[in-house]
């Protein structure tokens, strides 16, 4: 398993300072915290939704899953390199748990659509879960089966949800990170399938 994040800097004169969190994006993971790497379509609405997490201590978005090395958005968008459009996450498990997200994850995209989201069209929107450790891939799994029979009893389609461990990450260019907070009233296509996930969070803080 490759956990690795992408050793090439698409910023050349230095990384940017995220304008919600007010640190360099690609700063360093504190000691004990955790990373989160989700696909739901267009990456910026789900970086919006993540940043607004109490807990959340960094938002990136980028491309992973693919087999180009560094590519850019062009290139994904061809349809030819494999990656998704996705966002990764430092989050702080002492005040924000993984089964939150997870839970957040399901509830505010359609994964059962398969290489789309909407009138998103491409592999590239795919619903996505890669995992950085197995307690991670155990808790998505768990959180795929509860969703999926949510999902049936709501008479809604079958989860097409790849979970698979984290491959590396490629930071998309600067003028694509933190793009709604740049332009506030910029595209997102976030659209939740109206059903709850409720799977149990027996980490989540007080």
């Amino acid at each position: 398993m490759d956990n690795t994040r992408s050793t090439s800097n698409p910023w050349p004169e230095g990384a940017p300072v995220h304008p919600i969190f007010n640190r360099p994006i690609d700063a360093e993971v504190p000691h004990g915290f955790e990373e989160a790497l989700f696909g739901m379509g267009c990456y910026w609405g789900v970086e919006r939704l993540f940043w607004d997490v109490d807990g959340v201590w960094m938002t990136q978005v980028g491309f992973a899953g693919g087999q180009v090395a560094s590519p850019t958005y062009e290139q994904v968008c061809s349809g030819r390199t494999g990656h998704a459009e996705v966002v990764h996450i430092v989050f702080d498990p002492s005040r924000v748990s993984y089964e939150k997200l997870l839970k957040m994850f399901w509830e505010n995209h359609d994964p059962t659509q398969g290489n789309r989201q909407g009138n998103d069209i491409g592999d590239q929107y795919r619903s996505v879960i890669f995992t950085y450790t197995d307690t991670q891939a155990a808790q998505a799994e768990a959180s795929r089966i509860d969703y999926d029979n949510r999902l049936a009893v709501a008479g809604k389609g079958r989860i097409t949800t790849q979970i698979a461990p984290a491959p590396q990450f490629f930071p998309a260019h600067e003028a694509h990170q933190q793009y709604l907070h740049k332009i506030p009233d910029g595209y997102c296509n976030l659209r939740g399938t109206g059903v709850e996930a409720s799977m149990p969070e027996p980490h989540e803080p007080v």
